[in-house]
C-alpha cells in the first residue's frame, strides 16, 4: 500500500520521520524555498495560497502525486492515535494509518462540535454568509444532488474541519474534482480586492464545510482519528472571540 500525505507549510518547522509524509512549501511561487518541496511545480495553483490557503497544497497534490492514498494534514496539527510525550512520536505513523485503511477508505479528523449555534451561523457570526449563500446558487445551478446537505448547515453543529483527510486515491480525485470546481467558480463571484488578509482566505474556509457535504452526499465510508495540536492553543482566547462573535457581533479577525 502506497500513502502520501502532504504537510502543508508556509514557513521551516519540524516535521514528522515517516516515509508517507512530504513537507509541502504552500504558496512557494515568488518566494525563496526553505528546503521543502514547494507547490508551484508541475500543474498548481500557488500563487492563490493568500485566498486558497492550505488548498494550494490539495491542489497540487491532486495534480502531481500518484499513491493508492492521498492525504492533507498541517505543520501546527497532525492525525495521532495516542498522545505521547514526545508529540512527534505521536503523530500516526504509515502502520498505523494502512490498518485504518484497510478497514475503511478514508481518514477525517474527529468532528469540531460547536454545540450552541449550528454550522451556517457561526460562519455568519464569525465571517459573512453571503459567502455560503453564494456557493449555495453554484450548487443549485451546477451540483444540485447537493442542495439536502449544503442546506443541513442550518441544522448541524458539527464538521469534519480543517481541511485534514486521507482518501483512497478515486475518492480522493473526485473529491477534489468536484470542490474545486466550486471553489473556482465561487472566486469569479466575490471581489476579495478590499479584504483584509484574513478575511480573504475564505476559500479554505467555506471549503472546510463542504467536506462533509461531499462525504454524505456520496455515503462515502470514513474512520475518524483525532488530531493533535504541535502548539498550545490559547483555548479562553479562542471561546471568548467565539462568544463575542455569536452574542457582540465581533466578527474574527485573525486566527486562533
Amino acid at each position: 500500500m502506497d500513502i502520501k500525505i502532504i504537510i502543508a507549510a508556509h514557513k521551516p518547522y519540524m516535521m514528522p520521520n515517516d516515509k508517507m509524509y512530504i513537507p509541502l512549501h504552500v504558496g512557494c511561487e515568488g518566494k525563496d524555498s526553505f528546503g521543502f518541496q514547494g507547490d508551484n511545480t508541475g500543474d498548481n495553483i500557488s500563487a492563490k495560497n493568500p485566498f486558497f490557503c492550505e488548498l494550494t497544497g490539495l491542489y497540487w497534490a491532486w495534480k502531481n502525486l500518484s499513491a493508492d492514498y492521498i492525504g492533507l494534514s498541517h505543520y501546527r496539527r497532525h492525525f495521532c492515535l495516542k498522545k505521547k510525550k514526545d508529540k512527534f512520536k505521536s503523530v500516526l505513523s504509515f502502520e498505523q494509518a494502512k490498518q485504518i485503511l484497510l478497514k475503511k477508505p478514508c481518514i477525517l479528523p474527529k468532528m469540531q462540535r460547536y454545540y450552541i449555534e449550528n454550522l451556517y451561523d457561526h460562519y455568519a457570526h464569525t465571517h459573512d454568509a453571503s459567502h455560503l449563500d453564494a456557493v449555495r446558487k453554484i450548487l443549485e445551478s451546477d451540483h444540485p444532488s447537493y442542495l439536502f446537505e449544503f442546506d443541513r448547515l442550518k441544522k448541524r453543529t458539527s464538521a469534519h474541519m480543517f481541511n485534514m483527510m486521507v482518501m483512497r486515491s478515486d475518492i480522493f480525485n473526485s473529491y477534489c474534482e468536484w470542490v474545486f470546481d466550486i471553489l473556482f467558480k465561487l472566486e469569479n463571484k466575490i471581489d476579495t480586492s478590499r479584504m483584509s488578509s484574513f478575511d480573504a482566505r475564505l476559500f479554505g474556509r467555506i471549503s472546510e464545510l463542504l467536506l462533509d457535504v461531499w462525504i454524505n452526499t456520496n455515503s462515502i465510508e470514513y474512520s475518524e482519528v483525532p488530531i493533535i495540536y504541535m502548539e498550545r492553543i490559547n483555548w479562553c482566547k479562542k471561546i471568548s472571540s467565539f462568544i463575542k462573535a455569536k452574542f457582540f457581533g465581533k466578527k474574527y479577525n485573525k486566527s486562533f
